[in-house]
């Protein structure tokens, strides 16, 4: 625990103006980020008695080895500066708001040629247009229902739509009329987008207008005694209104506006959003979240505001390709909240420069407005008392399982960040390993990172030890180049300008190293750490056979009770690595065996190659192809094609020898997942 006083400024030295500042821990890893309107009132304050402060702020202090900051010229560009830090050094001690779970969405894929319509949960991707938070997914799906008799758009995947077209004939949602069929050509792709773009204003709530259109033409096909298609039209406007009748109107003047509401001990506080668009509620969210400090509901409401319209109107800078959404489109006029942050005139500019016009905060006290308030303080206080019931038991479970691993391997500290090392491959070919990360006992899956082993194989085998030393000192190499670079300057600058680079997430150390293996790979790893002189990182081995822990320097295993807290949380690490490290592993093999039968082909590179297996979708229909159509795909000649068919000709189809799984690439193949997007490849 370090003192606080070892690093406070001088109070002459710290200026009086607006800004922010970053605490740093000893590895020059940014953990809180913070903003002030007087900056030598708000710093001096953190060096009062320890005792008096609020624990969460305690621990910080007590964790931080440095502080610094930045002067900015007014209170609106504290605030998007501040904004701008958290998103991109993610501080442990700030308080971050992520949904206490995942909503379902309705998505809408304006980037393909024919849209597709489908329920989704996960990160927004650009060129993908969302409504929603919806609370339950099939209230998206019956919605879609309604609607795809009055728009009858796609909602079938990829690979459905693909055979579909291949054998040209519809499904059955196109034979019911609740699909217009562009997979067999009933509409065109300009036509089918017509239909999605119509699904999409109906949904945003240009519904009256929609309504009174269809209305007229109904009048005019009864006039013209066409009353096949008027009665059409009459039980389309019938389904338009049962989808509209779902979205009760909760403000009969047609208010746009989000609700926020909280419900709190001194611990935890739960932040619940209605949206509001033309008196309807068009979605709802919930976060529960620890309390930074001692401050009052007014500062809660802060901190939410800046970080979930900063990161909504980021989404919207860089939305959909095909999109009319603007920039700012997500923020309403008016934002109703319990109590008013300090700072209200100068979060109301920034939001309102942020949407492009006036922005109001306010406190409801009668009326409609009220009782939707107190509605959604209601359901803020049930999810609250939700989180605690279903949370309990995981908090107590891993602080019980760092705390018996601090005492079991007689570690100064909590392992509070665990790494891991895992190797994969397949009698020595495609050598691959994976490094997971883990802190607090949860997977931090932004620090994942991939390597492709470069030492050679043995005969026929790989060497799991010289792997496992490889990727230990590469990862240790990386730590200590990341650790040596001179930190970002600080000093007076322009809160419009620049942020500092991307924060290097290795340049500290891990509290404990674990190697999937005995005692040989825990001895690897520990001479690699020897060599490169680093004492402060505690090094064990996991052996499957009887879930030993290999400690170095000891001839025999230690064995973990079976119902350890600790244990389960060492398995869950290695089952991490191993999933991690099997996903690309597979993907490695299955690009390599997929291609290697074009290779050596004149004219036929990786890219040429490429394109081909994605055009037809495997070798063996590649093989049933026509000069003609080899022709036909981008970059490839008639020279090249002839080559192509011939070297497949050549080629004789006997079934393939795959090697047999070693026993230790057997096990890890039970646990198969898909890897987390945002990982890191180092190769």
């Amino acid at each position: 625990m370090a003192d606080p006083t070892t690093y406070r400024p001088a109070p002459g030295t710290i200026p009086t103006d607006p800004g922010v500042y970053k605490f740093r821990d000893e590895h020059g890893r940014v953990i809180y980020v913070g903003k002030a309107k007087n900056l030598r009132s708000r710093l001096t304050s953190y060096f009062a008695d320890i005792t008096s402060l609020h624990p969460r702020t305690r621990q910080m202090v007590t964790t931080a080895a440095s502080v610094e900051w930045t002067v900015v010229g007014t209170e609106v560009e504290a605030l998007q500066l501040e904004y701008n830090w958290i998103k991109e050094f993610d501080p442990r001690f700030n308080v971050r708001y992520r949904d206490d779970k995942s909503y379902p969405m309705l998505a809408v894929t304006l980037n393909e040629e024919y849209p597709r319509l489908f329920v989704y949960r996960g990160p927004r991707r650009r060129g993908v247009r969302y409504f929603g938070p919806y609370a339950h997914a099939w209230a998206i799906r019956e919605t879609v229902d309604l609607l795809t008799r009055v728009f009858p758009a796609r909602t079938c995947s990829a690979g459905v739509f693909k055979r579909h077209r291949q054998i040209d004939r519809p499904c059955l949602l196109g034979y019911i009329d609740k699909c217009s069929a562009p997979c067999v050509g009933r509409v065109d792709a300009e036509e089918h987008r017509e239909i999605v773009e119509d699904f999409c204003d109906f949904l945003a709530g240009r519904t009256d207008l929609m309504i009174r259109r269809m209305e007229r033409d109904m009048a005019a096909a009864a006039e013209d005694l066409d009353f096949e298609r008027a009665a059409r039209l009459r039980d389309d406007i019938g389904a338009m209104r049962r989808a509209m009748e779902k979205q009760a109107v909760v403000l009969g003047d047609g208010t746009t506006a989000d609700v926020i509401a909280l419900a709190g001990d001194q611990l935890e506080v739960s932040v619940q959003v209605f949206h509001v668009r033309d008196g309807r509620v068009r979605g709802q969210r919930g976060w529960v979240v620890e309390r930074s400090d001692n401050g009052t509901d007014g500062d809660v409401v802060g901190e939410f505001i800046t970080q979930f319209y900063g990161a909504q109107v980021d989404f919207d800078a860089t939305v959909a390709v095909g999109s009319d959404r603007a920039r700012g489109e997500s923020i309403p006029r008016e934002v109703l909240v319990p109590e008013l942050p300090s700072d209200a005139e100068e979060l109301e500019e920034w939001l309102s420069g942020l949407r492009g016009s006036r922005v109001r905060l306010r406190v409801p006290q009668r009326g409609d407005k009220k009782a939707l308030f107190d509605t959604v303080a209601r359901n803020a206080g049930e999810a609250l008392a939700q989180h605690k019931l279903r949370r309990a038991g995981d908090l107590t479970t891993r602080s019980a399982a760092l705390t018996e691993l601090q005492e079991s391997l007689l570690l100064d500290q909590a392992p509070l960040r665990i790494e891991c090392v895992d190797i994969s491959h397949v009698q020595g070919t495609d050598v691959v390993a994976s490094l997971v990360v883990f802190e607090d006992g949860l997977p931090r899956k932004s620090d994942y990172r991939h390597y492709s082993i470069r030492h050679a194989a043995g005969e026929g085998r790989s060497d799991d030890v010289a792997s496992i030393a490889e990727v230990t000192r590469r990862r240790f190499l990386r730590h200590r180049t990341d650790r040596d670079a001179p930190p970002p300057v600080s000093g007076e600058i322009n809160a419009a300008a620049d942020t500092p680079a991307a924060p290097r997430k290795f340049a500290y150390p891990p509290n404990l190293f674990v190697v999937d293996g005995g005692a040989p790979q825990v001895h690897a790893a520990a001479a690699v750490l020897d060599e490169l002189g680093i004492t402060d990182v505690a090094v064990i081995g996991l052996a499957k056979r009887l879930e030993e822990v290999w400690v170095p320097g000891d001839d025999d295993p230690m064995i973990l009770p079976r119902n350890s807290q600790a244990l389960f949380l060492l398995q869950r690490v290695r089952d991490e690595a191993h999933r991690f490290a099997i996903t690309f592993h597979r993907s490695k093999r299955s690009k390599r065996m997929t291609e290697s039968v074009l290779d050596g082909v004149p004219g036929l590179g990786r890219t040429r190659r490429t394109a081909l297996v994605t055009h037809f979708g495997s070798v063996a229909r590649l093989r049933e192809a026509s000069l003609d159509e080899i022709s036909q795909v981008p970059g490839i000649g008639s020279t090249t094609a002839r080559a192509v068919q011939a070297a497949l000709a050549g080629d004789t189809p006997a079934p393939q020898q795959i090697p047999t799984p070693a026993p230790d690439m057997a096990e890890k193949e039970m646990t198969v997942a898909t890897a987390d997007p945002r990982r890191g490849v180092d190769e």
